[in-house]
């Protein structure tokens, strides 16, 4: 059941519930006062009737003819007395006598006093009546058609109001209710239009501060964050064939070429040596981008733990210079520490090992001679590392970019690289909630400064 037709009966069921509480309190309180103004009423009557005959001295036979004569018009109030011996002293009409008084009931009369009481739909009074020191009883009884008739009236008015105030209830919920949905039916048409190839569409949002407008601009941010997504993988893909088919090429060429016809041993071994060559690049890039994958992962499926930065950064100074013994890496802690906590942050060793071995390695091929250094410098909460380098520099164009992946400034022709080794370092760095920066200026040097919060 869809949530506007759920809102449509609940809407109308609690109105029909108070609807039919309000109705319901309204008529049993007339049925009581109509009760309670009927007996009022025979009260007296039956105290006129006592006046009449036994202070006016009226003739029985008068009051007796005027019952009559009313009775066929109306439904008149039929009196009995009685002295306190049982002794019927008057009574409207012997004939009919609906009551038919009991000398049970007389004596119930003498000693409780008032007494009240329905017999077969009629409303009967009985009350003693004190008259010359004497006294009496007096019952009325009498079948109150007209207030029935009031009462019948007003539930037949009530069932009526309350069907159509219903009815109209139901039809004024659904027109609301279409117009409150209006916008989400919008969005789910908007909605079922998008897809992979046109994430460039948004829902409408009134700029309001209501619920939907608020789920529409949610919506809309996370559209946003699928659509940079699509485009980085589809900018991450083209670049990956790139850089896959350049060395697969050049590997595929040299070996053809040294297939057509023969050649001198030095001719063959040079081949080879190309051919490993672009295999080694092969092998790095697809290193780069393992890692680059790993460092992609939900932070929740990473490892972290206590880890010491000083061994972290020997152990990637060592695996740079295993394969580039050429490169001269220094390492200076400006300040002494005097515990592991100090010297020690919450990540995970391998990640932080690669991201330091890029910026050595990108510091010494960037430089003549091939030299880096990294200054280690404390905090009171951080642990701030300096990579410092004195080659050819990055130009100011580039900075904005240069942690973009496969991103190369002006500066590739200077030597072989793939793009990925900074992109994966500033990645490694945000996924350990820390930051990087960098400081260049060309033909001077390239200062990256990470700042890592102590474990």
């Amino acid at each position: 059941m869809k949530i506007r037709t759920r809102l449509i009966i609940l809407f109308t069921l609690i109105t029909a519930i108070i609807l039919g509480l309000f109705a319901t309190i309204i008529y049993l309180s007339a049925k009581e006062n109509r009760e309670i103004e009927f007996y009022q009423l025979l009260r007296k009557e039956a105290i006129t009737k006592a006046n009449l005959f036994l202070n006016a001295h009226v003739d029985k036979k008068i009051l007796q003819d005027i019952y009559h004569n009313n009775r066929k018009i109306l439904n008149e109030v039929e009196v009995a007395i009685y002295d306190t011996h049982f002794d019927l002293l008057y009574h409207d009409a012997v004939d009919i006598d609906f009551v038919k008084e009991t000398k049970v009931m007389i004596d119930q009369i003498i000693h409780k006093g008032e007494i009240r009481f329905y017999q077969q739909g009629w409303q009967v009074v009985g009350l003693p009546y004190r008259y010359e020191g004497k006294n009496y009883i007096v019952t009325a009884a009498a079948y109150d058609e007209y207030g029935y008739s009031k009462l019948a009236n007003l539930l037949h008015n009530s069932i009526f109001v309350f069907v159509i105030s219903i009815l109209f209830i139901l039809i004024a919920g659904i027109f609301f209710s279409k117009k409150a949905f209006e916008p989400v039916r919008a969005m789910i048409e908007k909605a079922k239009n998008i897809s992979a190839t046109n994430l460039d569409l948004r829902l409408y949002s009134h700029q309001s501060k209501d619920e939907l407008s608020e789920l529409a601009d949610t919506f809309n941010e996370m559209l946003n964050r699928l659509e940079n997504s699509f485009d980085a993988q589809k900018h991450f893909v083209s670049n990956i064939s790139h850089e896959l088919r350049t060395p697969l090429a050049a590997i595929i060429a040299e070996l053809e070429l040294s297939t057509t016809k023969e050649r001198s041993i030095a001719d063959y071994k040079a081949a080879i040596h190309h051919a490993l060559n672009d295999s080694k690049k092969l092998v790095r890039l697809s290193n780069s981008l393992l890692d680059l994958a790993k460092a992609s992962y939900d932070p929740s499926e990473i490892t972290f733990k206590p880890v010491r930065i000083d061994e972290v950064l020997l152990d990637a100074r060592q695996q740079v210079q295993q394969t580039n013994p050429e490169y001269k890496i220094d390492i200076h802690f400006e300040d002494d520490f005097e515990s592991d906590d100090q010297i020690s942050v919450n990540g995970n060793e391998y990640l932080l090992q690669v991201a330091f071995s890029n910026l050595f390695e990108n510091g010494c091929k960037f430089s003549s001679p091939h030299r880096c250094t990294v200054l280690v410098l404390f905090e009171d909460k951080n642990i701030i590392l300096k990579f410092k380098d004195e080659g050819i520099g990055i130009p100011e164009q580039d900075l904005a970019q240069l942690f973009s992946p496969f991103y190369r400034g002006k500066n590739k022709d200077y030597t072989y690289g793939n793009g990925i080794g900074l992109a994966l370092t500033e990645k490694i760095i945000t996924l350990h909630h820390s930051k990087i920066t960098v400081v260049s200026e060309e033909n001077v040097g390239t200062t990256f400064m990470i700042t890592l919060r102590h474990y």
